[in-house]
């Protein structure tokens, strides 16, 4: 916009003035809120799509569920270059090895989606010998989208709680996730809560 558009310079002009006078030029945050809020707000996700889940999925690309307004449109074939693996549909045994490389190929921080009663418990296969019954199983798992398929909207809250999730991470220095010498110090002090020693 020109500067000669603007209907009444004079406020503005005062405003700046008071802002640059106060000192509020300078933007104060920590940079993990400042990364966790780039991060959260463009989410590469890595579809892993076996059966009818992934079909649903298809439709929150399209005009009606647009998914460009959250920050989740970009999808990667690499696991190199996506975040989020998105695991939507059955997971036999066979397939099970390609998923659990998939993660492991992909870069930290990375999180994992399971969509569906079929990648959370077995769904209605539950008792076959050939599927897996949750793939919490084969890879730790940070948002869970119940449903048979679940609808488009389900997809949004399991994705914006996983956004949330992002926000609140502590990106430079800190864990995040549970690692042995973590699991021994709450050992330690749930010991200490009870009144045993250590």
């Amino acid at each position: 916009m020109q500067y000669d558009e603007f209907k009444n310079n004079d406020y503005l002009e005062r405003m700046v003035q008071q802002l640059n006078d106060d000192g509020a030029g300078v933007i104060l945050t920590t940079f993990d809120d400042l990364i966790n809020w780039g991060r959260s707000n463009s989410v590469w996700g890595l579809l892993l799509g076996t059966s009818c889940c992934a079909i649903e999925f298809m439709a929150l690309g399209a005009a009606r569920y647009d998914m460009a307004r959250f920050g989740f449109e970009v999808t990667r074939n690499s696991p190199r270059q996506a975040d989020v693996l998105v695991v939507m549909g059955t997971i036999t045994y066979r397939t099970a090895p390609v998923m659990k490389r998939l993660y492991d190929q992909m870069a930290e921080p990375k999180y994992v989606v399971a969509v569906g009663g079929c990648t959370i418990s077995g769904g209605p296969f539950i008792k076959s010998y050939n599927v897996v019954n949750g793939i919490d199983k084969v890879i730790p798992v940070d948002v869970y989208i119940p449903g048979c398929p679940p609808r488009p909207e389900a997809f949004y809250y399991g994705l914006m709680q996983l956004q949330r999730k992002m926000k609140v991470e502590r990106y430079l220095g800190g864990v995040n996730r549970k690692t042995e010498a973590n699991d021994e110090v709450n050992d330690n002090e749930t010991e200490k809560a009870k009144g045993g020693q250590v």
